[in-house]
């Protein structure tokens, strides 16, 4: 891991530095790696390729006293590859509450634990927050493990704009709720990932058609690192063809939505407010305070108002307030 200086820093914190001895520089690099002492170790695993794990993920799996695994016998599968013998216990969404205290007492105790999902992050629409936060309010040291996230491998080769994004696990799977979450995002200024069922996408995409526009640009990421790895980009009514060719689509989907182009936000903003499309549309400051001196109103709840007209966060209508002062 790198410091703000561009320096390299240990994986793990060293213990007191012993004195100086007359041994060999070859001997040096092994006092850099000290063991994984008593704390929650969140550790990611691949995706797919067993290849993607860190050498610290592999030396945290080895070395705690027991690895809690959503299911036990997926992640045997990546011991043996790396023959690993850890103890392994189960902790998923059915059992979660009584396990979780039950690791946290262990890890009070003394014991090093390493939380793993079936496949990427733990926590990330996975079990893993219950236990996560019973640790730290019990002052128990949580040490995350980075590495694979099938959402941002997605993401960084979908080819859409990066810069600012929104994941949001996964859409609804019954369709009236499914299509009011898009139509939350239908003028979104960011990029919109997604986790669907392979089942599902199909319909999804009908109902991204629908509510967001056949033109709007989508990414379906299939299969991200695995043997059949594939990406479809286009416009969703394209994208949404080349799936209805197919005998079936199989596979763990991550689903891109691009954000909402010019036309298309400022189209439903003026659909909003009629009035001010036949109007030369004011900049965020000139709304705010054209609503302050009308509705007598402050800064605050002008801005959360204008946030709203023009479908962006607040936080987005904040930073171009700012820019214009």
């Amino acid at each position: 891991m790198k410091n703000s200086a561009g320096q390299l820093e240990d994986p793990e914190p060293r213990a007191q530095t012993p004195a100086k001895t007359d041994k060999p520089k070859a001997d040096t690099p092994a006092k850099l790696v000290s063991a994984a002492g008593p704390a929650l170790y969140l550790v990611a695993t691949p995706i797919g390729n067993l290849e993607d794990i860190t050498l610290r993920a592999l030396r945290v799996l080895k070395e705690v006293d027991v690895i809690a695994c959503e299911d036990t016998r997926q992640t045997q599968k990546l011991l043996n590859h790396y023959s690993i013998a850890t103890r392994t216990t189960s902790y998923h969404e059915h059992n979660e509450m009584t396990r979780a205290a039950e690791l946290v007492k262990e890890l009070q105790e003394g014991a090093s634990v390493a939380l793993v999902t079936d496949a990427g992050m733990p926590g990330i629409s996975d079990p893993g927050y219950r236990l996560i936060s019973l640790a730290i309010r019990h002052h128990v040291p949580v040490v995350p493990i980075p590495g694979a996230s099938a959402f941002l491998a997605a993401l960084v080769a979908s080819g859409l704009p990066t810069d600012s994004f929104r994941f949001s696990g996964f859409l609804p799977a019954k369709r009236g709720e499914r299509r009011a979450a898009l139509e939350a995002i239908k003028t979104s200024p960011r990029t919109q990932v997604f986790y669907e069922a392979p089942h599902r996408v199909v319909e999804t995409l009908e109902d991204v058609c629908e509510v967001l526009g056949e033109a709007r640009h989508v990414v379906i990421a299939r299969e991200v690192t695995k043997l059949y790895e594939e990406f479809l980009r286009g416009r969703a009514g394209e994208v949404l063809e080349t799936l209805k060719s197919r005998d079936g689509v199989k596979g763990e989907i991550t689903l891109l939505i691009g954000k909402a182009e010019e036309n298309d936000a400022r189209g439903a903003a003026d659909a909003a407010c009629p009035e001010q499309s036949r109007k030369v549309r004011p900049s965020v400051r000139q709304r705010v305070e054209q609503i302050m001196a009308e509705e007598k109103v402050d800064e605050k709840v002008a801005l959360k108002k204008v946030a709203k007209e023009r479908g962006v966060s607040k936080s987005e209508a904040y930073r171009e307030l700012q820019r214009s002062k």
